[in-house]
């Protein structure tokens, strides 16, 4: 990991994943580079401004990437699935709620 210098490895529900220590997990600086208009040295600017993360930070982030874009694109993946099943559930139960309201 003394290329990675700064990046942890955090145990959770869904297992262990890359991590800036003291900041955001891999997957999520990526989702964010990755979501945004800007690219490159553009991209890390916004991303250092954005998670108040210092330059060198997101740098080891994107290089981590570079070298593991498949665990990083999967995590990016299985957090889409649940974010889109959270939000199917919800719209399913919005009618429920609004009669118990009224």
């Amino acid at each position: 990991m003394e290329e990675f210098s700064g990046i942890v490895s955090r145990d959770g529900l869904t297992g262990r994943r890359a991590a800036l220590a003291g900041g955001p997990d891999v997957w999520e600086l990526i989702a964010t580079i990755k979501s945004g208009k800007a690219r490159g040295a553009e991209a890390v600017a916004a991303t250092v401004e954005l998670l108040n993360l210092t330059d060198s930070q997101v740098r080891t982030a994107v290089r981590y990437y570079g070298a593991f874009p498949e665990e990083i694109d999967r995590r990016i993946s299985l957090n889409t699935e649940d974010a889109d099943e959270a939000e199917a559930a919800w719209k399913r139960d919005r009618p429920n709620f609004r009669s118990l309201s009224q």
